[in-house]
């Protein structure tokens, strides 16, 4: 049954794929999609530099939280649990809005402060610019649903591989290293991509805070043009083909993940 599901013809790839030819033929033959595409367009560096830096810094976060909640020591467990369970039950839009307005300002209250007494430079709220803001919200939102994904990963290592390795002698960082990760990583991966994927779509809320990738360009331009429908059609192709893009090259890793796992000595 898994089989022939597997051998089906991708019916929804291809209604997709003509759909965005269509959009493409009409940002080709359409003065005014031709418009709007050159404008937003100059906010795919931004939604990519966002979309990227935060989630590197998300999964590294995410990982340490995930050794924190797996770890022997209570506190480094309560302290990793209660900071998952907080940022998974408030919305990545107040996150990026408190982190904005709240977080950074106290943190350069504090900051200040520590200068003052150490006699170090001060510095400004205004000098942590909105896009810095953005990524490290993304940043600890998301590190938050990282965690579980890459603690889940770990878990799903046999324990008895474990033991073996401990009576190999190998210390604790020898054995993540050596044992538990690399096999990990295959139980990782997909969920990860998933992830990734909807950062990539989770970036455009930084245009609340007036940085400008596609959704910020495209909202100042539909403002300033009243083209609404124009606008924000070439927004969602765009996210579109990012996350079209993302979504078919994590499905292949998936199949060429579930190849090798099914037929080792071949990989």
């Amino acid at each position: 049954m898994q089989e022939d599901r597997r051998k089906e013809f991708p019916f929804w790839l291809l209604t997709i794929g003509v759909l965005a030819l269509y959009f493409a033929w009409r940002v080709w033959a359409d003065e005014i999609y031709a418009q709007v595409i050159t404008i937003v367009s100059k906010g795919i560096g931004i939604t990519i530099f966002v979309t990227f830096v935060g989630f590197a810094l998300a999964t590294l976060l995410g990982l340490i939280l995930a050794l924190g909640v797996l770890s022997r020591h209570r506190i480094l467990r309560e302290f990793a649990r209660f900071y998952i369970e907080v940022m998974r039950g408030i919305p990545i839009l107040v996150i990026l809005l408190y982190i904005a307005f709240v977080g950074v300002p106290g943190f350069v209250s504090g900051y200040n402060w520590l200068a003052e007494t150490l006699g170090l430079e001060p510095i400004r709220t205004r000098d942590i610019n909105f896009l810095w803001r953005a990524i490290i919200a993304l940043m600890l939102a998301y590190a938050a649903f990282i965690a579980e994904v890459f603690r889940a990963g770990i878990l799903a290592v046999d324990e008895g591989q474990v033991e073996a390795a401990k009576a190999l002698g190998l210390s604790p960082w020898q054995r993540f290293r050596l044992i538990i990760f690399p096999q990990a990583v295959r139980t990782i991966l997909p969920p990860l991509g998933n992830d990734f994927i909807a950062m990539t779509k989770d970036s455009s809320l930084v245009s609340v805070l007036g940085v400008a990738d596609v959704t910020q360009l495209g909202k100042v331009y539909a403002a300033g043009s009243f083209r609404f429908f124009e606008t924000y059609n070439i927004v969602a192709y765009i996210y579109l083909l990012m996350t079209l893009a993302l979504s078919l090259a994590l499905r292949r890793l998936e199949a060429r993940l579930r190849a090798r796992a099914e037929h080792p000595q071949g990989g």
